[in-house]
């Protein structure tokens, strides 16, 4: 369902105008923050080639590490659904949190109360500023979208995006089956 005005909990579906973009081509973005400042927000499905163990060395875990964007693409950040056990989490949408306290989640996860499904770590954000975000609506190059995922940590690959594409019909099936290098066509 496509949203007219933007929103935390918002999902941003890259437009098939940014298929020769790197960082956002075929992305699906869960925006965590949007307010008088700008907007932030973190890339679903372009998992990293790293588990948290190899950036996180003093946590022994093999959660996937996602791409969250280009910005500070150096810095971990996460969204979660367990405020009961991470202090400090910012609700972002119904049983969305982003960030908390890291030792929480840190000793969470060494007892194993933490699980996959109930967390999702990225490297990096996307960012936007005041604005900037408004303006790329308008000159098409994201679909602004309601979050109607049951499971929004279920979203691991490109496959979310071309789903979206077919939901939304019309001449986003035809891009939906586009090959990821147009110019391999």
């Amino acid at each position: 369902m496509i949203s007219q005005t933007i929103q935390k909990g918002n999902l941003l579906i890259a437009e098939p105008s940014t298929l020769t973009d790197s960082s956002f081509n075929r992305a699906i973005i869960f925006l965590t923050e949007h307010n008088d400042h700008g907007s932030v927000g973190f890339i679903l499905n372009k998992p990293s080639k790293y588990v948290l163990k190899d950036l996180v060395f003093e946590i022994d875990c093999d959660f996937r590490v996602y791409i969250g964007g280009p910005v500070e693409n150096e810095n971990l950040y996460f969204i979660h659904k367990l405020p009961h056990l991470i202090p400090d989490s910012i609700e972002v949408s119904k049983g969305i949190y982003w960030g908390g306290n890291y030792d929480a989640v840190k000793t969470y996860i060494e007892q194993g109360l933490i699980q996959k499904d109930e967390i999702r770590f990225f490297l990096g954000y996307s960012g936007w500023s005041i604005d900037q975000l408004d303006v790329e609506i308008k000159e098409k190059t994201w679909s602004l979208s309601q979050n109607t995922y049951p499971n929004l940590f279920a979203i691991n690959n490109a496959n979310g995006w071309k789903e979206r594409l077919l939901e939304m019909g019309g001449n986003y099936k035809l891009w939906a089956n586009s090959p990821e290098d147009p110019n391999l066509n």
